[in-house]
């Protein structure tokens, strides 16, 4: 099995854990303090990692220049930006439904690393995208009568048309990091992923930080306040990201996010055992053909 498979799985179910801390998170804090936390609370997990692997295991760090600066720029913000439309999502539907939809990802991300980096996804590695992607759409009209109609209505909706911003800049995101990270050119893939992350989880640290103490300062302090499950997410989120960085720096953007859509498998375990959200059969048939699509990706 390549490296890459088991450590996106990982990533997977990590995130999952990191969505639904931030789902509780909304209910102490504001959207913007539950994006925060993300990143605030996983940057010194990260940077000490980076600190061990130099100093501990003798990775060099890289030298750092400016086309590597500009990819984590336009993925630092991608990702906030993603992520805070993803958390405003909770607000509209279940759990299951509201992260369905910004899982048209994989598909974007082949479009974009298509255009920014003139990588073309595998024959296969597509039709394995787009078995994952109708199964997410099939997730996305679950909670209505199935006509044409409703599913035209569901496609245009303010929820569908938020979850599809969201995953347009995830797709942005990850073609954005894996460019970052290969733009190193080592010592080795794990000490490229790490800089990077450590790199933009910084940088987004900062900015959202200055961006609520000019706008909204009660904000940190209900941050503060929730300061134990807030360290969760971001231990776990940190992770994660790990994970994916890792995962995109060995293979396609495009390729990991569609294996990535095994999320959907603990997110629907997360809303049914945690959330006590009913799950119907059109959501469990999506599910299923987002299994498939797996399978497909692995084996082809």
């Amino acid at each position: 099995m390549e490296l890459w498979i088991p450590i996106t799985i990982a990533a997977a179910f990590l995130q999952n854990l990191r969505s639904v801390g931030q789902k509780h998170l909304k209910g102490v804090m504001g959207t913007t303090g539950a994006t925060f936390v993300r990143f605030g609370f996983g940057m010194p997990f990260v940077l000490v990692l980076w600190l061990l692997l130099h100093s501990a295991a003798g990775y060099e760090f890289p030298e750092i220049h400016g086309t590597f600066l500009a990819w984590t720029l336009l993925g630092g913000l991608g990702q906030i930006s993603a992520q805070f439309l993803l958390i405003y999502l909770f607000s509209f539907r279940n759990f299951a439904v509201g992260t369905a939809y910004s899982r048209t990802e994989p598909a974007q991300a082949a479009i974009f690393g298509l255009v920014l980096l003139g990588e073309m996804a595998g024959f296969g590695a597509l039709i394995a995208i787009a078995v994952t992607v109708i199964g997410v759409m099939l997730i996305s009209v679950a909670r209505v009568p199935m006509s044409w109609g409703n599913l035209f209505r569901s496609l245009i909706s303010r929820t569908a048309l938020i979850g599809l911003a969201s995953g347009t800049l995830f797709g942005v995101t990850a073609v954005a990091y894996r460019a970052a990270s290969l733009s190193l050119g080592g010592p080795n893939y794990l000490m490229q992923a790490t800089t990077t992350l450590a790199v933009t989880i910084t940088f987004q640290t900062v900015i959202m930080l200055a961006w609520m103490l000019w706008r909204d300062r009660a904000e940190v302090g209900r941050i503060a306040k929730a300061w134990k499950p807030s360290l969760f997410v971001g231990f776990v989120g940190a992770a994660a990201s790990l994970g994916w960085f890792t995962a995109m720096t060995l293979q396609q953007a495009a390729v990991v996010k569609a294996l990535a859509q095994i999320e959907m498998i603990f997110t629907f375990a997360s809303s049914v055992f945690f959330f006590r959200e009913h799950i119907n059969r059109t959501e469990v048939a999506g599910c299923l053909l987002i299994v498939a699509g797996i399978v497909l990706l692995v084996l082809l």
